[in-house]
């Protein structure tokens, strides 16, 4: 039987929803407009003003904001109430410029829980449940949103965070944790270790996984389920938005439900701006519709996805966003073809390889080169050069029959890769442009 942590809202009807939203919208453009000069000033650039904005239909009329503007207004430039009712800070894990640092008062806190206790309940959560939380803590969103969440459901909750994988191991066996949060590339490494240790799935007491923070694709996803013997489950969101929880999955995998009462999403042309119909593929665009101390309005995401209304099995009625197909701003162009890392994945996966790999671009002579390392598992490993060579071919075949474009392929010793506890990291561009 489905649970819910909040079923009269989860499954709340269209109206219901719409409604809730154009309250919310109004009072937070107000909110807004009053409180965070930043973005009024691109409202008057725009000829925009609150009055302008007396339901959803309206949202188009609104400025975009993005990870540029967030740049530009660091660190207090889009806060929108008084220092001394916020809470806490949060910040992305940005590798480049300055890091995003997000605001909260505890209301907004509250709210992000709520979001993180209804993925935790979706994947069979209950207040019987041990929850171990294998996100990093601090900074990162990740342990701190579903620790909270896991509160509100009242499991037994343990933090902790992410690394020390002998001691998660040590934890998920002694303490019998049923329910697993963290990247699913460290539950892909969770998974090796406890297989690489004789633990069979039937000996791991574990029954769910929430995995999230990074892209990962269908075949990763079963690789875990079996290694593990459970279900796993996807969960989205930006640091910017709150954290994890914006949108998760439910017992039907079909796409993440969006939590349509703090958040509106939409899909626009990231070329032309223009918004996107339902079931067509671009970049998702939120609006927080109720956080206070850091309400971003129109923000994009430079996520690829689209949105799905088709009514869920599983009793909820928000709306789905299926997992996204790549970032905007993560899309290399190589030899002026669009390649994501998740295409790449999808093949490795579907010629038997495990979710460890590195994709390395270089150029040459003005030429670009696209290099992939893929380690072997201890099954496939062999010293016969002649068959290495075949299965690198194989797998040059797949990726020029997913990409367009030929790919050099590696293949390495299993374990040779630098394992990553916290997001995997996947691309190595070293091209100077």
């Amino acid at each position: 039987m489905e649970r819910y942590f909040q079923q009269e809202i989860e499954c709340a009807s269209r109206e219901e929803i719409v409604a809730i939203q154009n309250k919310k919208l109004v009072e937070q453009v107000k909110h807004v407009w009053d409180n965070v000069p930043y973005y009024r000033k691109k409202m008057e650039e725009k000829g925009v003003k609150p009055e302008d904005i007396k339901s959803i239909d309206d949202l188009h009329k609104l400025p975009f904001l993005s990870k540029a503007d967030l740049r530009d207004a660091y660190p207090y430039g889009l806060v929108g109430v008084p220092l001394k009712d916020c809470v806490r800070i949060q910040s992305t894990s940005g590798t480049t410029g300055k890091r995003v640092v997000a605001f909260y008062t505890q209301a907004d806190i509250d709210l992000w829980e709520e979001c993180c206790a209804r993925a935790i309940v979706a994947a069979g959560g209950t207040n019987e449940d041990v929850c171990q939380v294998s996100y990093g803590y601090g900074l990162f969103t990740g342990g701190p949103g579903l620790n909270g969440g896991s509160h509100k459901v009242g499991c037994l909750t343990v933090p902790t965070s992410s690394g020390n994988t002998e001691r998660q191991i040590m934890f998920i066996q002694d303490l019998s944790t049923t329910i697993l949060c963290c990247t699913p590339s460290y539950a892909a490494y969770l998974g090796e270790t406890m297989k690489e240790m004789g633990l069979t799935p039937e000996q791991i007491p574990l029954k769910a996984g929430i995995f999230g923070a990074e892209a990962w694709s269908e075949e990763m996803r079963h690789n875990i389920e079996e290694t593990m013997g459970i279900k796993a489950y996807d969960i989205y969101g930006l640091t910017e938005l709150s954290g994890p929880g914006v949108a998760f999955e439910c017992s039907a995998q079909t796409g993440m439900h969006i939590n349509e009462d703090h958040f509106i999403a939409e899909i626009i042309n990231p070329e032309t701006e223009e918004v996107l119909p339902d079931g067509e593929w671009g970049e998702l665009v939120f609006t927080a519709v109720d956080k206070k101390a850091f309400p971003m309005m129109r923000y994009r995401t430079r996520d690829i996805c689209k949105l799905s209304r088709e009514k869920c099995s599983c009793g909820r009625t928000h709306v789905k966003m299926e997992k996204p197909r790549g970032r905007s701003d993560d899309m290399l162009i190589i030899r002026g073809v669009n390649v994501f890392p998740s295409q790449i994945e999808t093949v490795l996966l579907e010629h038997g390889y495990q979710a460890n790999y590195q994709i390395i671009v270089g150029r040459v002579n003005n030429t670009d080169t696209l290099d992939v390392h893929v380690e072997m598992t201890p099954e496939m490993f062999t010293d016969n050069v002649g068959e290495i060579t075949k299965r690198q071919n194989e797998l040059v075949a797949g990726l020029k029959s997913m990409l367009g474009l030929k790919a050099k392929v590696t293949l390495v010793a299993p374990k040779s890769i630098t394992r990553s506890e916290g997001k995997a990291v996947r691309v190595i561009d070293n091209r100077k442009i």
